[in-house]
């Protein structure tokens, strides 16, 4: 399977670190022209340290307008619209399992903001784009939380990832008959960014084991299982593929 993406212009949002950055190196290193976005400039730019192209911008995905305006300097930048949009951005912004009487209004919205609203809008930004050419596609990466109850323990992640496995589905139906395939990666349990690290370092010798033990591979995922997946979804391997959720949790 030869699988490159020459010539096409991509975009991954939360390009920083973890799933993000191997996503993001990996369509460079298959000859895509990457655009990269995250609120870290100084992660950024070790993401850019790799081979092939990769053109940085540090912002705030969830601000108002903010996906649109990423959006519309790249088309301006490469002529054309975009080819590929992985939307990863997300995760539980700092918060951790607490009772449901005790989660504040706002701590709901935030992890809603990044993991479904910014995947909304970046989707209604480069549609119009991918419409018109009668091609693209749109990659969304829920988790194995949108499938079933989440091991954080936090109810707004949980519903936002089940929102965003909706979402994918509905996309996928509506631009389906403009050439646009929407899919959707949902990882297991990954070492890939702080937050996994100390929620697994949480679990302590024999909870760890115990969940190693849970998955049919006998091992923790890590950003590039995810990536690959990605990459298949994007390829033209994956043309008749649209509305499907692929696993890629070693066979949790």
């Amino acid at each position: 399977m030869n699988i490159r993406f020459d010539g096409q212009t991509i975009a991954v949002t939360g390009a920083g670190h973890g799933y993000g950055r191997a996503i993001a190196r990996s369509f460079a290193a298959l000859g895509g022209r990457v655009f990269a976005c995250d609120l870290s400039a100084e992660e950024l730019a070790e993401t850019a340290r790799c081979e092939g192209s990769i053109t940085t911008a540090a912002f705030d995905l969830t601000a108002r307008g903010a996906a649109f305006d990423w959006i519309k300097s790249i088309e301006a930048t490469t002529g054309g619209p975009l080819a590929v949009l992985v939307c990863n951005a997300g995760g539980v912004r700092g918060q951790v399992n607490r009772p449901v009487e005790d989660v504040p209004e706002e701590d709901w919205h935030a992890i809603f903001d990044i993991n479904t609203h910014a995947t909304f809008n970046m989707a209604r930004a480069v549609t119009p784009g991918m419409k018109k050419a009668g091609a693209g596609r749109i990659v969304t990466i829920s988790s194995g939380a949108g499938l079933k109850p989440s091991k954080t323990g936090i109810q707004a992640y949980c519903s936002a990832k089940h929102a965003l496995v909706g979402l994918t589905k509905q996309l996928a139906r509506e631009l389906g008959p403009f050439g646009i395939t929407v899919n959707s990666v949902a990882p297991g349990f990954a070492l890939s960014n702080p937050a996994t690290i100390k929620q697994f370092e949480s679990y302590g010798p024999e909870g760890q084991k115990a969940l190693v033990e849970s998955i049919a591979m006998r091992r923790l995922g890590d950003p590039q299982d995810i990536a690959n997946g990605v990459l298949f979804f994007a390829s033209a391997y994956a043309g008749w593929v649209t509305g499907q959720i692929l696993s890629v949790d070693g066979g949790s």
